[in-house]
């Protein structure tokens, strides 16, 4: 598969080199000529330019890529970003560093295939995201940082409960959400659990019992 990364800060080259070695062929696209050079030097193609001018995407192959990734600081040139992949057909991918807010996912979601909080799921996340992954995984993503999916059964104190109703430990948080035998996807604040659902949850190690607290029934 083929891909655009805008950014090679920490996310992007981090999603780069797993792409990378996994086989498949990508262009970094960054405006700042020491991070080209570093992708370069690291044996990536490069684009040096604004992520959000849609001729520098061309440039790096927008019109013929199976997506973009757009993991940049800055959400504007992000979005603008993944707002040119769509209109080449690409899957979009868009980073944001906001915390888990209902307004800024009614912004976003519906225009965007996938977004990823770096903060929480890191380059893992992202570049499962990027190749279109339905998250049915349990990985560690960091030293103390783990993303794993739960089923919500019967008994579970979190059926009946909205997101933003749910008692999780502080540092966790519920990157997607699906339906019995359903694909899992972007959760909002509002959605209801129930049973047989299943939450894609990313926690801090230490506190996993915690989170299968929250969201497992007690027996579990």
């Amino acid at each position: 598969m083929r891909f655009v990364i805008v950014g090679y800060g920490r996310v992007g080259s981090h999603t780069a080199r797993i792409l990378h070695e996994e086989g498949h062929d990508l262009v970094v696209v960054d405006d700042d000529p020491d991070r080209v050079e570093r992708a370069a030097n690291n044996g990536f193609d490069t684009v040096e330019g604004d992520g959000a001018d849609e001729d520098v995407l061309l440039e790096a192959g927008v019109d013929e890529a199976d997506a973009i990734g757009a993991f940049t600081p800055d959400l504007n040139v992000n979005f603008a970003a993944c707002m040119v992949g769509n209109h080449h057909g690409c899957r979009t991918v868009l980073r944001i560093d906001e915390d888990y807010r209902e307004e800024i996912y009614e912004r976003y979601a519906e225009d965007v295939d996938d977004i990823v909080y770096p903060e929480r799921l890191g380059a893992a996340g992202a570049k499962t995201a990027m190749l279109g992954g339905d998250f049915n995984v349990v990985a560690d993503l960091a030293a103390n940082l783990q993303l794993t999916v739960l089923e919500i059964r019967e008994g579970s104190p979190a059926v009946g409960k909205r997101m933003s109703e749910l008692e999780l430990p502080e540092s966790a948080r519920i990157y997607a959400h699906g339906r019995a035998r359903e694909a899992l996807t972007i959760p909002l604040p509002g959605t209801e659990l129930a049973v047989g659902d299943e939450v894609a949850v990313v926690a801090e190690t230490e506190r996993i019992d915690e989170l299968q607290a929250a969201l497992l029934p007690a027996s579990a």
